[in-house]
């Protein structure tokens, strides 16, 4: 199954400079297999979407086809095939100074 991710300026560095970022995933669907997918291909952008429990950061909501995920059931919010998954932050450089990570 494909899907996309859609990336905020703040983290495409972390993704190479894409904008979007396309995913094939195996096995049960969900956003958790997708940032499972994501830490595979890019690890710097997976630490700044999850934390070391491997929950999602508090500072970060990801819409899946316009619909806030956390709504839908956090990281077990089932994916479709063709899924958008939009990446929306709040101001990461303030996590990262006052934690010293992300």
């Amino acid at each position: 199954m494909r899907v996309t991710l859609v990336l905020p300026r703040t983290l495409r560095a972390e993704a190479g400079g894409a904008g979007k970022v396309e995913l094939d995933l195996a096995g049960e669907p969900t956003l958790a297999a997708v940032l499972d997918a994501v830490g595979r291909e890019y690890p710097g952008l997976e630490r700044r979407l999850r934390d070391e429990t491997r929950a999602l950061r508090r500072y970060v909501n990801f819409y899946l086809d316009g619909q806030e995920c956390r709504a839908l059931g956090g990281a077990d919010s089932p994916m479709r095939e063709g899924a958008e998954i939009r990446v929306v932050a709040s101001d990461l450089r303030m996590t990262d100074r006052k934690s010293g990570s992300a």
